[in-house]
């Protein structure tokens, strides 16, 4: 299989820290992958070096098998912290701000929010919606531009259980949609259920890549992955 995205040896410092060191990962096309690790590991920082949103210290990125640049970005959509929702406006509202930027039709806005099933909400302003609403709608705004690549920052954040189980069908039909998911999480359950491939970091580093086998304990496997890490004080 071909691979959407790979790293090489990608560093990250602030000052004297080292919040990603040397992370090496590979992500199949059409898949999900699964960025595992503590809070605080690294995997923001290293979400936030994919997207643009900061520089890398040293280190490459390669899109499609070419070296990353700025261009990339527009096939790239990306749901980091949490969704830049105008709570005074509506979801279509929402997006057609964000759809100036890419010069987008309506058609477009429509179908996005066909996508995250947000067609039904109308005049109701975002500030109204739940938190599985505005999540939707933050996945809806990852997606305008089409991208071939997904990234979604701890989605499941401060959602119901309903949320969780709506979210997680929607990611599940992405890769059938030819978009790749790359989905960052400390919650081992929802990676279990969702990912084809995971990668765990650990005081900035990657200490394990490899896909997930059926009937795995990933528990049990991030835990002795963590400990082996130092970045553990249970």
């Amino acid at each position: 299989m071909e691979n959407i995205l790979t790293t090489k040896d990608l560093c990250k410092n602030f000052k004297k820290q080292k919040a990603n060191d040397r992370i090496s990962i590979t992500v199949r096309k059409n898949s999900i992958y699964g960025l595992l690790g503590p809070n605080g590991a690294g995997k923001s920082t290293f979400l936030k070096m994919i997207t643009g949103m900061i520089n890398p210290s040293s280190g490459e990125i390669y899109f499609n098998n070419k070296p990353w640049t700025r261009k990339d970005l527009m096939n790239i959509g990306a749901l980091i912290e949490s969704p830049p929702i105008y709570e005074n406006l509506t979801a279509f509202e929402n997006l057609k701000v964000r759809a100036l930027l890419y010069n987008l039709p309506n058609s477009r806005l429509k179908e996005v929010l066909e996508i995250v099933e947000l067609t039904k909400t109308g005049r109701k302003k975002a500030g109204q919606f739940s938190m599985g609403m505005k999540q939707r709608l933050g996945i809806a705004m990852a997606l305008l531009n089409n991208p071939s690549l997904l990234i979604l920052d701890e989605p499941t954040n401060g959602l119901d259980p309903i949320g969780i189980q709506d979210l997680r069908e929607l990611i599940l039909s992405f890769p059938q949609k030819g978009i790749t998911v790359i989905l960052s999480s400390h919650l081992l359950s929802e990676v279990e259920q969702l990912a084809d491939d995971i990668g765990i970091i650990a005081n900035g580093k990657l200490w394990y890549e490899e896909s997930i086998h059926k009937n795995e304990d990933l528990e049990s496997l991030f835990m002795d992955v963590v400990r082996k890490s130092g970045d553990y004080n249970g």
